[in-house]
């Protein structure tokens, strides 16, 4: 490169809402201590705090049944409500997640 040179990388909120977010669906495995092939992700990001929340389920019951999220789970009040669950995500040493179950997601939610 010229040493007179700059080279810039200007992107929008929504390009680096999906930079974040592709990149937490790579590392899933690393993040969340999935298989990428037996879950399924909910993401949402609030960008006025700044906040982004990503979130994995298992895919299937045992009988093969596709699973989602229950709809009385709000990722938009979580955001506010849940402590940060790292303080780095590029730590080598840490947990990065904490583990709820979908009853007590539902009710932060109605907080």
């Amino acid at each position: 490169m010229d040493k007179d040179k700059v080279r810039v990388i200007k992107i929008s909120k929504d390009a680096l809402f999906e930079y974040i977010y592709e990149n937490f669906i790579a590392n899933q495995d690393k993040y969340l201590d999935v298989d990428k092939a037996e879950v399924s992700d909910f993401f949402d990001i609030d960008y006025e705090s700044g906040h982004f929340i990503f979130c994995a389920i298992k895919s299937e019951d045992e009988d093969g049944n596709i699973l989602s999220m229950p709809g009385e789970i709000n990722l938009k009040k979580l955001m506010k409500i849940i402590p940060d669950t790292t303080d780095s995500m590029l730590s080598t040493t840490s947990k990065y997640y904490k583990e709820y179950s979908k009853e007590e997601l539902a009710e932060l939610s109605k907080s």
